[in-house]
């Protein structure tokens, strides 16, 4: 397995450490999920994310590429923002959801789930060389070596990065870039994240990642593991590609419509052309048990009608909550239904996500 450059800080933390899409990762230390769960809710938590991918577009026709090769309009973005996106196939489904970033020199920064890099590059590379309607004069080159990345999320997250860094986060939107330094290591910090909370990602060289780590454990953030990032992600509401979203899922079926821009994309008609004989819906169950990923929706009658994506128990609410691909006609807010644990019925409303905003 690949490992990080925070691998040996998290053996020495004692984290659990996992196989996660070939990476050797902590899905937890031993204060357990629900505490770190809590920590970015209530204060300030760090996540090693090290392992997703950092793929750079540049050249003169960089906007028009990503337009093109993106649903999201990069063309938007002023120097130094980001945006949530995502890349699409000829299919009417997906490839990856993204997040890019332009940066100050006109290049894109373009940040993609780390078992899909592979799949992203090769589709962008090939989308930059095919004759219609480019070739577009661009480079797309992978630099995910060339970065450490650690997400500081929480409502104390950003009082405590100020006090560490030399620029004035406060100044600093939401999805904007700032370059910094934190104790003379040079950062670059994106206020973006995955958990529904404020908070920056950290850009850094791979060979200042423990030192920032230790910097921010030392500043009182607490270290949290792949566990909490997927129950605090869910509970804000946002999919994970290999669950909610896949090469068939299209995103005009999903809370992520907005996603789609009106303007010409690749596959784009793929995604138009196609009916929504199924949506995306969060789902918030009345009774006890989790619904699981795979577990069968059912309706009144318990015939099937789709199946659990996402689920867990909200650390903070205690509601056993979820995300679910159903049939389009029991998609309504407010449709009751229910989903099979161990063989019985649990009553389940459909409930637009987010589960929780704080």
């Amino acid at each position: 397995m690949k490992q990080t450059p925070l691998h040996d800080e998290h053996v020495a933390l004692n984290g659990r450490m996992v196989d996660f899409a070939g990476w050797h990762l902590p899905i937890q230390y031993p204060t357990g999920i629900p505490q770190e769960h809590l920590a970015v809710r209530q204060d300030a938590g760090v996540f090693d994310v090290s392992h997703m991918g950092q793929l750079r577009i540049l050249g003169p026709d960089a906007t028009p590429f990503l337009s093109w090769a993106t649903l999201n309009d990069p063309a938007k973005l002023r120097p130094g923002r980001g945006q949530y996106s995502m890349l699409q196939n000829d299919r009417g489904g997906l490839i990856d959801d993204l997040y890019v970033y332009r940066d100050v020199d006109e290049s894109f920064l373009v940040v993609a789930n780390a078992a899909n890099v592979d799949a992203v590059l090769g589709h962008l590379q090939a989308l930059a060389t095919a004759p219609t309607p480019g070739p577009f004069r661009v480079v797309v080159r992978d630099e995910s070596d060339a970065w450490a990345l650690l997400a500081v999320q929480g409502p104390s997250a950003a009082a405590k990065l100020d006090r560490l860094a030399d620029a004035d986060l406060t100044a600093v939107r939401k999805n904007r870039l700032v370059d910094t330094t934190l104790s003379g290591m040079p950062v670059r910090l994106a206020r973006t994240g995955y958990t529904g909370e404020d908070g920056f990602e950290v850009f850094c060289r791979p060979v200042d990642a423990a030192a920032v780590w230790r910097l921010l454990l030392e500043a009182g953030v607490a270290p949290c593991g792949l566990g909490a990032r997927d129950t605090l992600r869910l509970e804000a509401g946002f999919p994970l590609f290999g669950h909610e979203l896949d090469d068939r899922s299209n995103p005009l079926c999903t809370p992520f419509a907005w996603v789609v821009k009106d303007k010409p994309a690749f596959g784009l008609e793929a995604l138009r052309a196609g009916a929504c004989p199924r949506r995306l819906v969060g789902l918030v169950l009345e009774g006890r048990g989790i619904a699981r990923d795979g577990y069968r929706v059912l309706d009144e009658a318990g015939g099937e009608i789709g199946r659990v994506t996402s689920g867990t128990v909200s650390p903070l609410t205690r509601t056993s909550i979820a995300l679910a691909w159903v049939d389009a006609a029991h998609a309504d807010e407010g449709a009751r239904i229910a989903v099979e644990i161990r063989g019985q019925p649990v009553v389940a409303t459909v409930t637009p996500p987010p589960f929780y905003r704080p």
